[in-house]
């Protein structure tokens, strides 16, 4: 049992450090523009073929994990972001640059379809009576805010030592090697095999529709922040962009934890209503007269907070009711929704700013579709745990 008990905090290092190897380009994207003479719809590509190969990996990581158990999945994941890693270093041009991102989809993909249930089930082994909330809400609070760790650690050393778009890199090289030594002596859990087709195992609809809503939110803020940054607020520093973005995945994670003893109904509720203030004081911070900048950090704070809110009540509401054998399945269901979500206002707006709109113009239009995606889903969601009992979140 004690085997089993310490081979939890490695697949939460594991976790981590592929989590936030996904977003560790985000505050870089100005020098790679630089570099090869990048227009915004050639890093909407580049965002794009993250997201596909992300949502690839999670469609397969059920039949995966079937054969090659859950530690499987984990040490390929690593391993596929040492790779991603290795090449972003030594192809330095765009083809590089789209073939190492299309890697990190696929890492991103299969640690994300697989750590959470592979913590619950460690934790539920270490100890029969243990309740799974606790290794549920570190799993979440783990795949947000290692969203925001990266492009943190990312902005500061391109901002403070040279070559910046080699030693981001070679620093999550070296992590992941750490990540893999730890998963060597983390024990398989040998979850039982699913008897059939695990996607027969349906995700509720409204909680697919919160959970896409809630990383739309998310998507506009985090794949605009560097843009207006630089061009709204005039501020080209790679350490606040990177700043800028933890501290929205930051807030999810504090909003996961100080929802703890709530009900999932009052989860849902202030998620979606943090998110929608936020949306509103993104919108208003960039078309001020002179723009906020102050307003534009409390704005994505409150949109992060929400996100992980909503996306903390999402996973209870899924893996709560689903069998053990179905667990990765379901997993991979709801985090396809999310990143479907989180991709789909990144590419629009890319698109739009391609043909000439303005910034402020494209943050009113996308936030106030996204709005009414999050008011709706929410509405559809909070209405179905009317019908039925909630469980805590």
């Amino acid at each position: 049992m004690s085997r089993l008990r310490s081979g939890f905090w490695p697949v939460v290092f594991a976790f981590l450090v592929v989590m936030a190897f996904a977003t560790l380009p985000s505050p870089l994207y100005g020098l790679y523009r630089e570099r090869d003479g990048l227009s915004s719809l050639t890093i909407t590509i580049v965002y794009a073929i993250w997201a596909a190969s992300t949502i690839v990996a999670l469609v397969a990581v059920p039949f995966v994990a079937e054969r090659i158990g859950r530690r499987g999945v984990m040490f390929a994941a690593v391993a596929t972001m040492m790779v991603s890693a290795a090449e972003l270093v030594a192809w330095k041009t765009l083809p590089g640059l789209l073939l190492g991102r299309l890697l990190t989809g696929f890492a991103v993909g299969m640690a994300a379809g697989t750590a959470i249930v592979y913590l619950i089930e460690l934790s539920v082994r270490a100890d029969s009576a243990a309740s799974p909330a606790r290794a549920r809400t570190i799993g979440t609070s783990v795949n947000v805010g290692a969203l925001g760790i990266g492009p943190l650690v990312a902005g500061c050393l391109a901002a403070w030592v040279g070559d910046p778009l080699s030693v981001p890199y070679l620093v999550w090289i070296a992590l992941g090697a750490v990540a893999l030594a730890g998963l060597v002596v983390t024990p398989e859990t040998g979850a039982p095999t699913a008897a059939h087709n695990p996607f027969t195992v349906a995700l509720p609809a409204s909680a697919g529709a919160a959970g896409l809503a809630a990383f739309a939110a998310n998507g506009l803020f985090a794949g605009l922040s560097g843009l207006l940054l630089a061009t709204v607020f005039h501020q080209a520093s790679h350490a606040l962009a990177g700043a800028t973005l933890f501290v929205v995945f930051s807030a999810g994670v504090v909003s996961q934890l100080l929802t703890t003893n709530l009900r999932a109904s009052r989860v849902f509720a202030l998620g979606t209503a943090s998110m929608l203030v936020g949306l509103v004081l993104l919108v208003t911070s960039v078309r001020l007269a002179v723009p906020s900048l102050a307003l534009f950090l409390v704005s994505g704070a409150l949109i992060g907070a929400g996100v992980g809110a909503v996306y903390k009540g999402t996973a209870g509401l899924v893996l709560d009711g689903t069998a053990p054998e179905n667990r990765v399945a379901m997993t991979a269901e709801l985090l396809i929704a999310l990143f479907v979500g989180l991709s789909i206002p990144v590419v629009g707006a890319g698109v739009a700013l391609d043909r000439g709109v303005s910034a402020s113009t494209t943050v009113l239009v996308f936030a106030a579709l996204v709005g009414l995606g999050v008011a709706g889903a929410g509405w559809g969601l909070l209405g179905h745990k009317r019908a039925s009992p909630a469980p805590a979140a």
